[in-house]
């Protein structure tokens, strides 16, 4: 079960956000009549890039076994 604060890991890519799968970030709202969430995702500086609202099956929490993996950002020009 996927709480508030608890950091997640994008199981889908949210292009108009700039984020790919495997992206992490924390959950700040968890609407669970709906099982969707807001999730914020940060750069490792702490600024924030997205917050986006997600559906349960577009993230999945983290395991203790897991790592971080680095990416350059590319935000989405609008």
């Amino acid at each position: 079960m996927i709480a508030e604060l608890d950091c997640v890991a994008l199981t889908a890519n949210l292009p108009e956000y700039g984020l790919a799968a495997g992206d992490v970030g924390a959950v700040v709202h968890a609407y669970k009549e709906s099982n969707t969430f807001m999730v914020e995702f940060t750069t490792f500086d702490g600024s924030t890039v997205a917050v986006a609202k997600v559906f349960g099956a577009q993230i999945r929490p983290l395991s203790r076994n897991e790592i971080h993996h680095a990416r350059k950002f590319e935000p989405v020009v609008r």
